[in-house]
């Protein structure tokens, strides 16, 4: 039987950022930069190095900044030549050859689950990963990467978790499941279920599911026949609760540091972390920190 690949990558992007209004009245919290690349570009170059050829995006009312950056700016291009800022030109080249990018409109907003239904025909029947660009994952190996190897060997759709501690855990979905042995250093969980948001003192461990999925095609089935749940929503969660009645499901305990950009301090912090790694303005701005009487 030949092995299945994953080649390519969903960003559900349809949301209304309310956490970052007024900032996001006009424009897509995805679009909202760290440093000075965009949230959900940094998730892109993530699932390209993951080996992902197509990334298809979908989007809602308001978003056309997204298929704006990742096209063609024939009149931005020109000017930049014209001035001969080669190095920004290249930059700015670098983002409309990347790849191969589709969208598909979500009309409403009804949940994750229903945003990954809405790729379907895009993607067709073959394995896909879904990335969540709010959560910035930095990695020596991408984290899409480490999942792919598990894919690999596993054949089976796998979640990205991570050990959250305390009272926080009831903000996650969180997986139930024991360890692999010998598979991974340890970092690979067979689960057993998935609960949403339990209470901590409810949870059935402190691994929390993180914003990256590998799937199997089977799940859009599963999300056709899952009923909303909270909210009016169909969530990605009960889907995969009903896959795993059908197929195995992995959690992998990824290696890297995670950001949660989507909340304002999680935003400012990533910022600050991205800005102190980098060669051009690493140096002046922890000269800065210091002097600043914290």
């Amino acid at each position: 039987m030949m092995k299945m690949k994953v080649r390519k990558a969903v960003f559900p992007a349809a949301g209304l950022g309310t956490r970052f209004l007024p900032a996001t009245k006009a424009q897509p919290k995805e679009m909202l930069p760290l440093v000075d690349k965009p949230i959900i570009q940094y998730g892109v170059e993530e699932a390209m190095a993951a080996g992902c050829d197509q990334i298809i995006i979908v989007t809602g009312r308001g978003k056309s900044a997204i298929e704006d950056h990742f096209d063609v700016s024939y009149e931005l291009e020109k000017m930049l030549e014209e001035k001969k800022k080669y190095e920004l030109l290249s930059i700015v080249r670098q983002i409309s050859d990347m790849i191969h990018v589709a969208y598909v409109r979500q009309k409403e907003a009804l949940g994750l689950g229903h945003a990954v239904l809405m790729s379907r025909e895009l993607v067709g029947d073959e394995p896909f990963a879904v990335l969540l660009a709010d959560d910035v994952i930095d990695a020596d190996v991408p984290c899409l990467k480490q999942m792919m190897d598990v894919f690999d060997e596993m054949q089976c759709s796998v979640i990205a978790t991570q050990a959250v501690d305390g009272p926080a855990i009831s903000s996650y979905g969180v997986i139930a499941g024991h360890e692999v042995p010998g598979k991974f250093g340890g970092r690979l969980f067979e689960i057993t279920d998935l609960v949403e948001k339990p209470k901590a003192s409810e949870a059935p461990s402190n691994l929390a599911i993180i914003g990256r999925y590998i799937l199997t095609p089977r799940i859009y089935e599963m999300l056709m026949n899952t009923q909303r749940g909270t909210g009016g929503e169909i969530q990605l969660t009960d889907g995969m609760r009903a896959l795993l009645k059908h197929e195995k499901i992995y959690g992998f305990r990824f290696e890297g540091k995670r950001h949660d950009t989507g909340d304002k301090l999680g935003f400012l912090k990533a910022t600050v972390e991205f800005a102190l790694k980098r060669n051009d303005l690493g140096g002046p701005l922890r000269e800065w920190i210091k002097q600043q009487k914290l």
